[in-house]
């Protein structure tokens, strides 16, 4: 495999081997562990610059690549937002931890969700952000989100795009990114996304939406508090705050300024502040 794009000072590259699959992640920092999850067409290089900002606030911050996404493994088949839960809920106890503070943000906060209705006792406090969630909101919005039922046909859609990733992509960072995705970015999620499977892997994250819906709904109500967060030149925020709010029992929501869909990159000091302020409650 290709090397990774260098990590920020005071973090590092590491791989674990979770629920058979090789995990990779950047780790750093010391205090409560912060899982923060990446949306697609993104890796851990989504949150390069928090990364270091959170560390500062006396955290432990950890980015891990979702199966089929980055550098970690990109299994067979299919798997679900439950798949990808048992995964982190693994990872954290392989970095000795039984608890953390957790972020998602696009399929990752499908992910995120997942785990804390699967492992409830993983999930200190929660933020969802930048997405529709399955079981509350998402289903009632398919028909305007065309790219989820072409990439649902994951590997059919994979084998469209083949040789077309970098054009294929641009488009959707057109309508994500304000200004925080680098140039050196973008080549390190390209340098990803084709590798063999790469784009099968990242569709992946789509061809269980409607299998995870079901899972949603049938599972618990999520009690811990939760932060719904969106950039304030992103998503319409009101689709998964409304779902939130039938999700889980105490929520409350919030803006990033002068961000988009990306907002992690795109306002880092302002997502950090916001973050720290929520954790530290």
């Amino acid at each position: 495999m290709t090397t990774p794009a260098p990590a920020p000072e005071g973090f590092e590259h590491a791989y674990a081997e979770v629920n058979g699959i090789r995990l990779h992640h950047v780790i750093g920092g010391e205090g409560p562990l912060v899982v923060l999850v990446h949306g697609w067409p993104f890796s851990w290089i989504e949150f390069r610059a928090l990364l270091p900002l959170l560390a500062a606030q006396g955290f432990r911050v950890v980015a891990p690549d979702l199966r089929g996404s980055g550098d970690s493994s990109i299994p067979d088949g299919h798997w679900t937002k439950q798949d990808e839960a048992d995964d982190l809920h693994q990872l954290i106890h392989h970095l000795g931890h039984d608890s953390a503070f957790v972020l998602g943000t696009d399929v990752g906060t499908m992910t995120v969700h997942a785990w804390a209705q699967r492992y409830p006792r993983d999930v200190t406090r929660m933020v969802l952000s930048e997405c529709f969630l399955p079981g509350f909101g998402l289903e009632e919005h398919l028909s305007g989100l065309w790219h989820f039922g072409f990439h649902a046909q994951s590997e059919f859609a994979a084998k469209l795009v083949e040789g077309r990733e970098e054009q294929y992509l641009s488009w959707f960072y057109g309508q994500m990114i304000r200004g925080g995705i680098t140039e050196a970015d973008h080549s390190d999620l390209l340098r990803t996304l084709t590798r063999p499977g790469g784009m099968r892997g990242g569709f992946e994250h789509y061809a269980t939406v409607l299998e995870d819906g079901r899972n949603a709904r049938a599972g618990a109500k999520v009690e811990v508090p939760v932060l719904v967060l969106n950039g304030d030149h992103g998503l319409p925020q009101d689709v998964l705050l409304n779902g939130a709010r039938e999700a889980a029992t105490d929520v409350r929501a919030e803006l990033v300024p002068d961000a988009a869909h990306t907002f992690a990159a795109d306002n880092p000091h302002a997502t950090a502040e916001v973050l720290t302020r929520f954790f530290a409650a």
